[in-house]
């Protein structure tokens, strides 16, 4: 009991960011030292840090050959193979990026890729969604159009004649290729006038 507050009144444990300071003790000691056990390192290099923090510290910033930011292309497409192959096992990853770290790599994972894939997913289905409707909307009216029973007034030569000029409702079919028996517009317009006149 009197050991735990005697080493808990000795060490206090700073927390929160690293200091430019903090970072040369930590260089210096282990380009004299080695790495170690972390615990007594952080001791014995007179850091208030817990050894976890300086191992993080270390392994992920301070050391020589670690690559930070301003990841490739190819590096994206690497660790998006390998998350499709091994998941989220970032340190079996970060072996295949040299000098990458696994935290830099599950940090880029989680805020670039991942959510560049969760808006794509989202997009799609919107996409995928209104096609659906438009779709669903196209049928209903297709289905519409063929069961309705309203007769559509149409005119054409071929079914008008001096005879039928007091009839409202005349029917004819429209040949497909040709222009030659449809009237245009003007002639509708005045169809409908003289129509209009005798009735």
């Amino acid at each position: 009991m009197d050991k735990r507050t005697c080493n808990s009144q000795d060490v206090e444990v700073r927390k929160g960011p690293w200091t430019m300071e903090e970072d040369l003790i930590l260089i210096n000691y282990i380009a004299n030292h080695g790495e170690g056990v972390w615990n007594s390192l952080a001791r014995s290099a007179g850091l208030k840090r817990t050894g976890k923090s300086c191992r993080l510290r270390w392994l992920n910033y301070l050391r020589p050959d670690v690559r930070r930011g301003n990841i490739t292309p190819e590096e994206q497409l690497l660790i998006m193979e390998l998350h499709a192959k091994w998941g989220n096992r970032w340190s079996k990853i970060a072996k295949h990026l040299p000098g990458r770290t696994d935290n830099e790599i599950k940090n880029y994972w989680r805020t670039r890729i991942q959510k560049h894939i969760k808006q794509a997913d989202q997009s799609m289905n919107i996409r995928a969604s209104s096609n659906s409707e438009h779709n669903h909307h196209q049928q209903a009216s297709t289905s519409q159009a063929s069961t309705g029973n309203n007769t559509i007034e149409t005119y054409s030569p071929s079914s008008y004649n001096g005879n039928n000029m007091g009839t409202t409702n005349f029917q004819a079919n429209f040949p497909a290729e040709t222009n030659e028996n449809i009237w245009s517009m003007e002639d509708l317009w005045s169809m409908q006038l003289l129509n209009d006149a005798t009735n």
